[in-house]
């Protein structure tokens, strides 16, 4: 297969930005023939750019999915031979998996890719971005409470300190870190008891991975660190109902990270209204400027134990969000000057 190249320029700007240059080890993990344009383009352009690369190209398993139950599952092979390079790029989707840990805890950086090529095209990052997350990670780090509130009537507050603080900006070029393009946001989790109050997820927030935005308010009861109540009478607190319930599983109800939104090239109106949409997994949402992404289930990434396969993202609008006593995101607005993109 020949190589687009309009997509291997492209490529090549982001693994610059990830500091792939000469003798990079590199490996591409792909999955049969899924995004195998993509494998073909990143091996060219590594080349390009003097990394030693190649290629891991697994079975894609019937019933395989994103995170703990992906294809990768198992093949101590091709695990051993991630371990042992620079750099992955992950086509088929780790995250929140164990094989995950274990490929980045022996030593290579991880980054994962799944977005469109419109998508990572107009979210390609910067450096500024990355200067902007690290100082909102200072923040999150250094602070013991968040609250949310929202005009919809979320009001909740998070006991924080106890877990890690994952910094998100489009690249990464540190042994060991994992990041995602594209998206710019930030993100840790409260104590696994830590967590009491209400969150209402208003007309126009997202479901994800559901792929849905929500058109009658969910209300959801927390009671130390575990939903407890998930009110609403429209066929989307119904459908979330049904699908938390279907995993059978308990921790599939904790409240797993929050953080917010720092990308302002990304589009909240972006999910399923384009061709390049309909590919989306979502990254618009998570990361959207001003946003305060709420979720459930796993908390793996940020340093935990509970490996649910139940996890929902939820990026919520127009809330605010306050550290201590310093307000952070006030009604969508990024507040601190540190964290604000240009022009904003």
């Amino acid at each position: 297969m020949a190589a687009d190249s309009e997509m291997v320029s492209l490529f090549k700007q982001e693994l610059a930005l990830c500091n792939v240059g000469e003798g990079t080890r590199l490996a591409i993990l792909s999955e049969g023939d899924v995004r195998a344009d993509y494998a073909t383009a990143f091996l060219e352009a590594a080349e390009d750019l003097g990394a030693d690369a190649f290629q891991v190209n697994i079975r894609k398993r019937p019933g395989s999915f994103f995170g703990p139950g992906n294809s990768l599952k198992g093949n101590a092979s091709a695990i051993a031979a991630l371990k042992g390079v620079d750099m992955v790029v992950d086509l088929v989707g780790l995250l929140w998996s164990k094989e995950q840990t274990e490929i980045t805890e022996a030593g290579p950086r991880m980054l994962l890719v799944l977005e469109h090529v419109e998508v990572l095209r107009r979210m390609l990052s910067s450096p500024d971005d990355r200067r902007r997350v690290e100082a909102g990670a200072k923040m999150l780090a250094g602070a013991k409470e968040m609250r949310i509130t929202s005009p919809g009537g979320t009001d909740v507050v998070y006991r924080l300190g106890r877990y890690n603080v994952v910094e998100q900006y489009g690249f990464t070029d540190t042994p060991g870190r994992w990041d995602a393009w594209p998206g710019v946001f930030l993100y840790t989790a409260a104590h696994d008891d830590g967590v009491d109050g209400t969150v209402v997820i208003d007309k126009g927030d997202m479901l994800l991975p559901l792929m849905r935005y929500v058109s009658e308010p969910i209300r959801l009861t927390i009671e130390r660190g575990m939903v407890t109540g998930i009110g609403g009478e429209g066929v989307d607190a119904e459908l979330m109902r049904t699908f938390m319930a279907g995993f059978d599983d308990p921790r599939a109800y904790a409240v797993s990270h929050i953080g917010w939104g720092l990308d302002a090239r990304a589009k909240w109106e972006f999910m399923g209204t384009s061709h390049a949409g309909a590919h989306s997994g979502g990254q618009d949402g998570r990361a959207y400027y001003g946003n305060v992404l709420f979720s459930t289930g796993p908390n793996t990434e940020v340093g935990g134990t509970n490996d649910t396969l139940c996890h929902l993202d939820i990026p919520l609008r127009g809330c605010t969000l306050a550290l201590d006593d310093r307000t952070i995101v006030e009604n969508g607005r990024v507040v601190p000057e540190e964290l604000r993109a240009a022009g904003r």
